[in-house]
Formats: C-alpha cells, structure tokens, sequence
C-alpha cells in the first residue's frame, strides 16, 4: 500500500500521546505522595526530565538561529500553568512567517527523533531486535531483549531515550503555526491535483513521503515501548504508596 507509512504514522503517534500523559500523571502522583509538597514535587519531576527539556527548547532556540529569527529569554525553570498544567521551559522567539514559525515548533521532534535513533538503534542496538522480530525470530528476539540490560552503559541511554521521548513532542504553543501551514498546504496539493499532476506526485513524492512517516513510527513505537515498561512499576508504586498512606491525587 502507498500510504502504510502515514497508517503507522497515526497508530504509533496516537499511544505515544496517551502513555506520555499517563505516565506523568502517575510519576507527578508519586512525587506529591511522597513530598506532600506541590513545588517539591514540580521540583523533583523537573530534574528527572531536565535532559529532555533542555534539548527540546534547545532545538527550538537552533532552529531559530539557523532561520535567523530573533530570540529572547531562555529558561529550564518550571511554571505552573493557570489551567493547572506545567510549562517545563521556554525559548521567547519572534513571531515570524508561518513557514520559519512551524519548522521552530517542531524542532523538538526532529532532534528528538535523531537522538532515539541513535540511543536505541546505535547505542542499545534495538534494531537487531527489530530484525529477528519481524523475521519471526521469536526465540532469538526474547533471548536478545533478556540481555539488553547487559549492554554498555544501559541505564544512562535508556534513561536519556526515555526523557527525549518524554519531552519530544511539540507543545501546544510550538503547533500554532500547523493549522494554517496544514492549509495551505492542502490547497496547493488540490491545485496540483486539479492540473493534473496527481499522478506525478503518487509516483515521484509519496513513496519518499511513505517510508520516512515509516521510519518515524518506527521511533514513536519505541518511544511508546519504553513509556509502557516505565509505566505499569510506577502506577504500581503509585497504587502501593496510596495504600501505605492513605493518600491519593485525583
């Protein structure tokens, strides 16, 4: 099929969003248990994701250096949002054309999704397990996964895979610029169309377009692996401090 890579693209993306917000949820959860103190607790979850913040608004700031767009203030501090969310850091840029606006927003998943590449396919060699899985290599693949823990320096690569993957995904503030991009984008894809170049672009663009969107789910699966092996200790720690304690966060 033409478009497989844009299907996974969508069905990697959509868990990715969902176990990342459950799995901040619960580790802020625990956090506040333990502290029984808001800012101490913002504190805590801050440090554990500073890697990943600072290279998310770190893109941001390069992006906008290389589209030579002005910049501002630069802070890793966090903030409490009035709509009860928390902003991790921040990058002031110039509001500029849509095009330079966007390519600053998701700045943050591309060098993300540079990072996890090496991270898990170069230092923690992910992809041979990728290999023999999809060979159907079963035996060999759970043999492979039992020793990945035996790698160089396993804690450090997969602790920093997880806090990039944790912070990689652009903010709502960095999509401002999508919807109008997306639009535009659209009608000059349906004025291509309706001059007769559809096939063209089918030939010549889509395959291009259909195995990068391959290659990023491919990333977004194993980022959404490793929210799923953090996720299911910490919601136990979780349920196990409520019983301890007595006190839970709704």
């Amino acid at each position: 099929m033409a478009f497989t890579g844009f299907l996974w693209f969508i069905l990697t993306l959509l868990p990715l969003v969902i176990l990342q917000r459950l799995l901040h949820r619960e580790i802020h959860a625990v956090f506040l248990i333990l502290t029984r103190n808001t800012q101490l607790s913002i504190g805590l979850f801050s440090i554990l994701f500073l890697p990943g913040v600072f290279l998310h608004e770190l893109s941001h700031f390069v992006m906008a250096k290389l589209l030579r767009v002005r910049t501002g203030r630069f802070s890793l501090i966090p903030h409490s949002l009035p709509n009860g969310r928390l902003l991790m850091g921040y990058v002031e840029t110039a509001q500029t054309d849509i095009v330079r606006d966007s390519l600053i927003g998701i700045a943050p998943l591309i060098s993300g999704s540079l990072f996890i590449a090496y991270a898990g396919m170069d230092r923690l060699g992910v992809d041979a397990l990728l290999s023999v899985f999809s060979n159907g290599q079963f035996d060999l693949f759970w043999k492979g996964l039992s020793l990945l823990p035996q790698v160089d320096d396993f804690p450090l690569w997969f602790y920093l895979a997880f806090t990039v993957s944790s912070t990689m995904l652009p903010s709502e503030s960095d999509r401002h610029s999508w919807l109008p991009l997306g639009l535009w984008t659209a009608a000059l894809l349906a004025l291509g169309i309706f001059a007769g170049a559809g096939g063209w672009m089918l030939t010549n663009i889509a395959p291009h377009l259909n195995n990068f969107l391959a290659s990023v789910s491919t990333l977004f699966g194993l980022s959404a692996v490793l929210h799923i092996v953090l996720l299911l200790p910490t919601m136990l720690v979780h349920r196990i401090l409520t019983r301890l304690t007595g006190v839970d966060v709704r």
